[in-house]
């Protein structure tokens, strides 16, 4: 199977900025946006929410680089660079899609800000609540139990 925009000629830049754009346009009143070698990152404020999307990118020495779909032929070095940028040209066109998509559904009152960004909501330290859950839900699946809940503080005595 095809995966979106595998073939796009629309280059990162233009997603990003896109991606701004479309934020703009739904009301965010704050935007950034960062990289480093393997990962690049959107976060916004939106309704008094801070949301960040980390977005994978791939590596330029990753062994799929390096042959024809089908693992046919062996690509040039200049090919290997192609096909790397092509991959990414297609993860950030996929996220510009995710993004639009998701703020079309709370705009047209299909789900709720929280229930479509929940995932991707900052905690205060700095993590997502995504990368908060994972761990515990894992946990969870694997014991089928709950993770206890904190204690909660004790109620002052009445004297």
């Amino acid at each position: 199977m095809a995966r979106y925009t595998a073939h796009t000629e629309v280059s990162a830049d233009r997603s990003r900025s896109e991606i701004e754009r479309i934020l703009t346009r739904y009301g965010a009143t704050k935007f950034m946006y960062g990289w480093q070698e393997e990962a690049a990152m959107i976060a916004f404020e939106l309704s008094g929410r801070q949301i960040k999307f980390l977005l994978p990118l791939p590596r330029k020495d990753d062994p799929q680089f390096a042959r024809t779909p089908g693992r046919r032929l062996l690509r040039s070095p200049e090919q290997r660079v192609q096909a790397w940028e092509q991959a990414t040209r297609q993860r950030w066109r996929a996220l510009a899609l995710i993004i639009k998509a998701k703020l079309e559904a709370v705009e047209s009152g299909v789900v709720s800000l929280e229930e479509e960004f929940l995932a991707h909501t900052l905690l205060p330290d700095g993590r997502t609540v995504g990368q908060w859950l994972q761990p515990q839900l894992e946990h969870a699946y694997q014991t089928q139990r709950m993770p206890s809940m904190l204690p909660l503080p004790a109620a002052p005595k009445q004297s």
